[in-house]
């Protein structure tokens, strides 16, 4: 049995024991409820009557099925030929209820997170969390000062019957499921995800923490977060992302929704670091008002393939957008990821920051977009792109894509490709460093500006997980 394990992960390209040993472990669990494999519109139906939802997010979910079933899959970017929505259950419930009391926790799960180390983090550096196992939250907590201040943040079920007015107002409004064909599919499965509201002037000043795991073969994951930071609110949210390693594929599609008001402030980071048996389709945006700033921090290092472009709509006077995406592709990994910024009103400015690294046969793309539409006067933007190909098989893309209607725009793009130099090698291993070592430092030389930019202690996992990618990486 073990032999199987062991010769499953080098065709998927884990060579690496301490990384199957932290991440690529599967659990055997009897799931409480799963629905048939496939989809059709009796399992949208089966899916909202197990959550007991009100007709209206019925409505939406058997919308967003027609969309579905109507949009043709995209051909451009990586190929998504070979996905087979017959062959995925779309939803799959773990346990009976969501705890708030880790105790509470069954054993089992409670062990897959103990291990990737998510209750002390919690208990560290977060204000609260969210852990999703498969289809549901299995665990939520707030800390108490936060709940009388008005914050909210819970599981996106649940804020469907407790906050049925907030959820009305804002969901689909900033992604309809008209926006692409997983956009649609995650409008008629979804389930789990984050919602958040931040009152007028409430700064969290911790983190929130989202932490998200597949654990069944041939599973989908559709998460739904919504986060509303009201009119000169603050917070910080950051997600994490494990499944174990198959021979065949899980779907993961998320849809991430997020309202910046005016004076507020979001910074969305994420840490992707799915098996490379998992395509990760997810479609994130915002919608940024008068002074807001808006911020994603997005690091990909996991997934077969995978298509994240997180985007903000710069649609208030003076708003901001930053976005800081880095990629890393290894053996048989697409990383297809980038970002768009929209400018929609005047003295707008923004930031796209793109860097990735290629290994092996390995490809990274970036695939960016900038608008400025004609009644967004002062515009200033910069975007650049860098790669860093690490032998002869490594390939790396550019597709930026511009559309100025305004002449007093000002515009900088810069981009650059580099490989490893022998020099640079050379003269690290002279000064006492392996190979592997050596070739570690110059990766996370290159992609310092992420690590810099996130919490410590996901910054030091963060290296972690590049040390253990890019071992044996040398052509």
């Amino acid at each position: 049995m073990v032999k199987m394990v062991v010769n499953e992960n080098e065709l998927l390209g884990y060579a690496d024991e301490d990384y199957k040993e932290r991440y690529g472990f599967r659990d055997n669990i009897e799931y409480t409820y799963k629905t048939k494999k496939g989809l059709s519109e009796d399992i949208v139906k089966e899916i909202s009557g197990i959550k007991n939802e009100p007709d209206w997010m019925l409505e939406k979910r058997l919308t967003g099925y027609k969309v579905f079933k109507n949009k043709p899959m995209p051909t451009w970017g990586a190929d998504l030929s070979k996905i087979d929505f017959d062959d995925v259950y779309y939803y799959l419930k773990p346990t009976g209820n969501k705890e708030n009391a880790w105790e509470k926790v069954p054993e089992e799960i409670k062990r897959t997170f103990d291990k990737l180390g998510i209750p002390e983090a919690e208990r560290k550096f977060f204000s609260g969390a969210e852990i999703q196992y498969d289809s549901e939250v299995v665990y939520g907590n707030v800390r108490k000062e936060l709940e009388k201040q008005g914050v909210i943040f819970t599981d996106t079920d649940t804020a469907i019957k407790k906050y049925p007015e907030l959820v009305k107002k804002y969901f689909g409004t900033v992604i309809p499921p008209t926006d692409n064909k997983f956009a649609a599919l995650n409008t008629a499965v979804f389930s789990g995800g984050s919602f958040i509201y931040v009152p007028k002037g409430v700064k969290v000043a911790m983190p929130l923490q989202a932490y998200f795991r597949i654990n069944a073969e041939k599973a989908g994951q559709f998460e739904r977060t919504l986060i509303i930071a009201d009119e000169g609110a603050d917070v910080t949210y950051i997600e994490g992302c494990t499944a174990p390693i198959y021979i065949s594929s899980s779907l993961h599609s998320a849809v991430v929704e997020i309202v910046v008001h005016k004076n507020a402030h979001v910074r969305y980071v994420t840490i992707q670091n799915w098996s490379r048996n998992v395509y990760n389709l997810v479609t994130q945006r915002a919608y940024a008002y008068e002074n807001a700033h808006m911020e994603w921090i997005d690091a990909n290092i996991g997934s077969k393939v995978n298509m994240k472009y997180p985007s903000v709509y710069l649609k208030g006077r003076g708003s901001k957008g930053e976005i800081l995406s880095v990629a890393v592709a290894g053996e048989n990994q697409v990383q297809d990821s980038g970002g768009k910024m929209l400018h929609l009103a005047p003295d707008t400015t923004s930031k796209i920051i793109s860097k990735s690294v290629s290994k092996k046969n390995g490809v990274a793309s970036y695939r960016g977009q900038l608008y400025v539409s004609k009644e967004a006067a002062n515009v200033k933007s910069t975007v650049r792109c860098d790669a860093l190909l690490l032998n002869k098989e490594s390939k790396t893309n550019t597709y930026p894509y511009m559309e100025i209607k305004r002449d007093d725009a000002t515009i900088t793009h810069e981009a650059a490709v580099g490989k490893i130099g022998e020099e640079q090698l050379f003269y690290l291993m002279s000064r006492g460093l392996t190979e592997e070592d050596a070739l570690t430092t110059v990766v996370l030389g290159f992609l310092d500006p992420l690590t810099k930019a996130l919490p410590m202690e996901y910054s030091i996992e963060l290296k972690r997980l590049i040390k253990l990618d890019t071992s044996n990486s040398v052509a």
